[in-house]
């Protein structure tokens, strides 16, 4: 299961970069509960967390 997170996170890592972020994958415990580091990450975009919601969450669902 971490190599199949690691890919989508690849796949995500040049959008994230284009706004001046970055993000590292931190853990994948058993129950498939996903850890992620962001490193200068929109902290002041009001927008950011419904980014995440719609965009990474639901790719790493699927």
């Amino acid at each position: 299961m971490r190599g199949r997170i690691s890919a989508v996170l690849d796949e995500l890592h040049p959008m994230i970069q284009a706004d001046g972020g970055s993000i590292e994958l931190v853990d994948v415990s058993s129950e498939g509960v996903v850890q992620i580091r962001f490193v200068n990450i929109c902290a002041d975009c009001s927008d950011s967390m419904i980014s995440l919601r719609e965009g990474m969450e639901r790719l790493l669902k699927e």
